[in-house]
Formats: structure tokens, C-alpha cells, sequence
């Protein structure tokens, strides 16, 4: 891949957007390599937890390639809001939790990358925002549906409507990233971070992600139906056997991830 790099060690792969000329700005080939790269993780059975970075020490990803997108037709801009979307929905759907570990400018299609993530951690230099609204457009990848379940409908909309960027510590207090770093420690705590849940059940990560993903999509007596079905599922399982064996034999367990 041209724009794409993925390394795989110990059950945790690495993508990383490699366009650090761009500040790895979002153009319809990197989308398409992403989405790729993503629906190819999301079937391997080897991999555990991702991490998905940005090349270079000045951005995650500094949104969509503004030169392609100006000159779109209202069709052709759709369709590209339809490509971004596939991406930032198949992050937040493959089986495996995914960790944003954004180190710099995570803007309009950046943030909403990061937004798609399960865990995002940042590097002191960090900076979120959706910037659309300053270049006549709205977000159109996620960002107006997930910054709002996320951070609240008033952050959200403060956000989108004044195109500002938050710095790192503002982004922590309003739970936007789990954690702050400083900038050469960020790819070692995300590290640490995917390996502790790549070392656990895969098939347990994946039913509690599936339950998670859909706990807004219904009310809480649906949600919890879904939970007691997947819950169900884990007892058919040798995971089970063997997590609840090793916790009596007073042993850690050796997950065999079926």
C-alpha cells in the first residue's frame, strides 16, 4: 500500500497513516487503503487489539484532503462522505477494540477516525477539533453523531459550531481521550495498553465489544437482553472453561481464543 503501513507482534497490530507530507491528510486513496486494511485485520485471528497512529511527530491525521474535496459536486461529495463513513464504521465494528494513539493535529476526518476508535490516548502536543464548519461544510464522517454520544450534546455542539481545537488536557476533561502522555512515551503506554487486552479472551473482547457498540442503539431493556445472550454464548466456550478453571486453580489462565 502506498499510504498505509501495518506491522502485527504479540496479537497487536500497528496501522499507521503514512502521508507525513500531508500531515496525513485524508484523500480517496487513503480511505480506501484504510478500509482495506481494516476489513483485513478485522478477519484475522492472530491479531487482538490494534493501534491505529499517524506518521511523523505533527499529526494523527490533519482531516480530508482539502484539494480534492473543493471542487466535489453535491453528488461527489456525498460519496465521499459514503467512503469516510465505510471507514470510521468498519474501525468501530471489526471484532478487535482499537486504540487511537494520536500524536499532533487529530482534525475534522482525523477526529472523527479517533471518535470511531474504542480507547484514544494522546501525546501532550495534541490537538482535536472539527474544523468544518470554517470551510463551509459540516462533518460528515461520524463526527456530529459520535462527539455528541461521546462528550455530551454541549461540548459537541460547541465544537461544531465554532470550529475551535481543544489542546490535549481539554480533551481529557471532557472524556474525549482516556489519557495523556508525554510525546516520546505515547506508542509505549499504547503498547502496553493493547497488549494488556490482546492477552485476554479474543472471544470475550469481541462479544463485549458487540453488546458495547449497540447500547445505543436500543433501550436498556433491550440492551440487557443482548447481554444475557452473549453472556450465554461465553459458557460454549473453552475460554470460559478455562478462565474460570484457572481463577479456582489460583493460575493465571492461558487463553486459547475459542
Amino acid at each position: 500500500m502506498a499510504f498505509i503501513v501495518t506491522t502485527v507482534e504479540d496479537r497487536v497490530a500497528t496501522i499507521t497513516i503514512d502521508r507525513p507530507d500531508a500531515l496525513n491528510a485524508f484523500n480517496t486513496e487513503v480511505l480506501r487503503e484504510l478500509l482495506q486494511e481494516f476489513m483485513t485485520i478485522g478477519h484475522r485471528t492472530d491479531v487482538g487489539a490494534v493501534i491505529l497512529t499517524g506518521s511523523g511527530r505533527k499529526a494523527f491525521a490533519a482531516g480530508a484532503d482539502i484539494a480534492e474535496m473543493r471542487d466535489k459536486s453535491p453528488d461527489e461529495g456525498r460519496s465521499f462522505a459514503e467512503l469516510g463513513q465505510m471507514v470510521t464504521t468498519t474501525i468501530e465494528r471489526i471484532p478487535q477494540p482499537v486504540i487511537a494513539a494520536v500524536n499532533g493535529y487529530a482534525l475534522g476526518g482525523g477526529c472523527e477516525m479517533a471518535l470511531a476508535c474504542d480507547i484514544r490516548i494522546c501525546s501532550e502536543n495534541a490537538r482535536f477539533g472539527q474544523l468544518e464548519i470554517n470551510l463551509g461544510i459540516i462533518p460528515g464522517w461520524g463526527g456530529s453523531q459520535r462527539l455528541v454520544r461521546l462528550c455530551g450534546s454541549g461540548f459537541a455542539r460547541e465544537l461544531i459550531y465554532t470550529g475551535r481545537m481543544v489542546d490535549a488536557e481539554e480533551a481529557l476533561r471532557w472524556g474525549l481521550v482516556n489519557a495523556v502522555y508525554p510525546q516520546d512515551e505515547l506508542m509505549g503506554k499504547a503498547g502496553e495498553l493493547a497488549s494488556s487486552i490482546a492477552g485476554k479472551s479474543g472471544v470475550m473482547i469481541q462479544y463485549a465489544k458487540a453488546c458495547m457498540n449497540r447500547a445505543f442503539d436500543q433501550d436498556l431493556a433491550g440492551g440487557l437482553r443482548l447481554e444475557a445472550g452473549f453472556f450465554g454464548l461465553c459458557f460454549a466456550t473453552e475460554d470460559q472453561k478455562e478462565g474460570m478453571t484457572a481463577f479456582l486453580e489460583k493460575r493465571p489462565a492461558e487463553f486459547k481464543h475459542r
